[in-house]
């Protein structure tokens, strides 16, 4: 007897059985995950030190080194990579492929901690880290552009309105905004006034702080009741910036419009975003883990209108870049193959 012949003597159940592995098939196919790259957890940890200002070699002499230095004594580590540049070091560490991804990142942190006597005192943070997966590329980009309104304003519009909507799509697991920096007022001194006033920087500074700072006001208290003072007296432009006193010269109030051009601009001055040669500002999207791309994706564009309708009408919204061009190109070949498969099997049986 061969294996075909109790399925000839049983045509009903070979049917019914050629029936069940057609709709099993069918039904696993629509759970079939989407993705340009396989899901697996590649153990890399990307760790990054900021210290403004600084040269490529400072950074690579007196932060990267250090940190390389701690690195080198976690076990499992394959491949360390080192890049510095001006104001940034940024080092990468591959482990054993059997390496647990979240146990690594505890020595990490135990290796930036015991690097933390060795880094510059004057480092505004410890060096940071995030784990690393190649699969993780960004699924789309979309972009702000206007012709009206000055950068710090669209990226505020990114920040505050459009990155909370856009985290809220289902399968969306990260948002990035970028190609800007949040409004600012910029103090630009002339140090040739301040050397003749006998001013320095740290009196600008301090006063500036003493005019910017929220605190508590106090409160007026009676024998049967207290009352809280309640003030805001932060500045938040440059036109009430300008008329700040910083000192007193012959009996006469220097200000800061005297000394410094005072002026709209944006935290960082040296960020920025290009989108058709136009100053944008780029909002990153990454997917879940697992999550269906195309179906993420089109989640995003039929929310488009609705971020559009948030945000001033001054601000054109773009998307830039979409993955699932490519993907939807070959998920269609594959569907057109599966087909093609089936019906010459049919035929052949």
């Amino acid at each position: 007897m061969n294996i075909s012949a109790p399925f000839i003597l049983r045509p009903v159940g070979t049917s019914l059985l050629s029936v069940a592995l057609l709709l099993a098939g069918g039904l696993a196919y629509r759970f079939l995950p989407v993705a340009p790259l396989p899901q697996v957890e590649f153990p890399v940890i990307q760790v990054q030190g900021i210290l403004p200002g600084a040269s490529p070699e400072t950074m690579a002499s007196s932060v990267a080194t250090p940190l390389e230095r701690q690195f080198g004594r976690i076990a499992g580590v394959t491949e360390m990579t080192s890049t510095s540049l001006l104001g940034a070091s940024t080092i990468v560490l591959q482990f054993d492929l059997n390496r647990n991804i979240d146990a690594a990142a505890r020595d990490v942190q135990a290796a930036i901690n015991a690097a933390r006597t060795d880094l510059p005192a004057n480092l505004p943070n410890n060096p940071t880290y995030r784990k690393v997966n190649p699969a993780d590329a960004p699924i789309a980009i979309l972009a702000l552009t206007s012709d009206v309104l000055p950068i710090g304003r669209l990226f505020d519009a990114a920040d505050s309105i459009l990155a909370q909507k856009l985290s809220q799509v289902e399968g969306i697991g990260q948002v990035v905004v970028g190609g800007g920096a949040k409004p600012a007022v910029r103090v630009q001194v002339d140090p040739n006034l301040l050397t003749q006033l006998g001013i320095s920087l740290e009196q600008i500074r301090a006063a500036l702080r003493a005019v910017n700072a929220n605190s508590p006001k106090g409160e007026l208290a009676g024998p049967s009741n207290a009352l809280t003072i309640h003030a805001n007296d932060q500045l938040f432009t440059a036109e009430q910036y300008r008329p700040v006193i910083v000192a007193y010269r012959n009996g006469a109030p220097v200000r800061l419009r005297d000394v410094a051009e005072v002026e709209e601009s944006v935290e960082d001055v040296r960020t920025a975003g290009l989108a058709n040669s136009k100053r944008a500002v780029l909002i990153v999207l990454y997917r879940q883990p697992g999550a269906n791309m195309i179906e993420t994706v089109d989640r995003v564009y039929a929310l488009l209108p609705e971020l559009q309708a948030a945000i001033p009408t001054a601000i054109g919204l773009t998307v830039v870049l979409d993955r699932t061009t490519s993907i939807r190109a070959s998920f269609r070949d594959v569907k057109i193959t599966l087909a093609i498969a089936t019906v010459l099997v049919v035929l052949v049986v």
